[in-house]
């Protein structure tokens, strides 16, 4: 099983750019870049930030691309986004108590979509009524489940960046881990991070953003902070009992060196490339 997943699109006004560039082209660049390179992938996870400041053309523009493509999009929302323009403009992405949450089958499980937005902060908050709801879901799932959501759950120990984490981790926790056994991995985004590591013995994972870069200091400051490198989506790869997540950099405009061989044999010191 394959699948794609994006993070923090940041659609905005046409010919407004967000550190130097322009998020709607470049979300155009990864969507095609995915499919050129991945037909076989079976859904999109776009996992939040959708729009740059919650704004209707940008879900409009955004659903006329979801419209347009050959596989399943999925689409959770970010503190960036406004969740009730994003329910005009997708209103059948409303749980039964108006959260963007909902369960989708897989040819190998299930992936579940959680709603980690809050109004007016860019921390993430799961309340009592969406952990009630992930807790069904997680009962009905046919296993192995995969989660997709917005804000880390667990502290990367950035200062800035841990400010506006899911601040209700402990009340997700308590949540996901009953079900750990069931749940083959988690992915978020809002870091604009490469991330791995693991919450209650689930592994999760985020990378960068389709447009911008952050970068880890860890010097304290509650300065977010930006970098130039490469824009990105995921890659992820389901074979058994393995996950893999790849980061695609298809924003790296540098050579890609092919020569050597992974035989043992043809390595030697005068004809390794380096």
């Amino acid at each position: 099983m394959k699948l794609i997943q994006l993070t923090d699109i940041h659609l905005t006004a046409p010919g407004k750019t967000i550190a130097g560039r322009d998020p709607n082209a470049n979300f155009a660049r990864a969507l095609g870049h995915a499919l050129d390179n991945h037909p076989d992938a079976e859904a999109v996870v776009i996992t939040g930030d959708l729009s740059d400041w919650g704004e209707r053309a940008d879900y409009e523009l955004l659903k006329s691309h979801v419209e347009r493509m050959p596989i399943p999009v999925h689409l959770a929302i970010g503190n960036h986004d406004d969740r009730e323009t994003f329910l005009d403009v997708f209103p059948d992405l409303a749980d039964d108590d108006g959260h963007v949450q909902k369960t989708f089958a897989l040819s190998g499980g299930t992936g579940i979509i959680i709603d980690t937005w809050g109004p007016e902060t860019h921390a993430g908050h799961y309340c009592d009524v969406r952990c009630a709801w992930l807790d069904r879901a997680l009962t009905a799932a046919r296993e192995p489940v995969y989660l997709f959501m917005h804000h880390n759950p667990i502290p990367i120990h950035v200062t800035a960046m841990d400010e506006i984490m899911l601040l209700d981790a402990d009340a997700f926790g308590a949540v996901v881990a009953p079900h750990r056994d069931k749940i083959k991995h988690l992915f978020f985004g809002h870091c604009h991070l490469p991330l791995a590591g693991s919450f209650h013995g689930v592994p999760v994972s985020s990378i960068r953003s389709t447009n911008h870069a952050s970068w880890a200091s860890f010097d304290g400051s509650r300065y977010l902070s930006g970098s130039d490198l490469p824009e990105s989506y995921a890659v992820v790869i389901v074979d058994g009992p393995s996950v893999t997540a790849h980061m695609i950099e298809f924003g790296y405009t540098g050579e890609v060196r092919r020569g050597a061989l992974p035989d043992y044999a043809t390595w030697d010191k005068e004809l390794m490339v380096r």
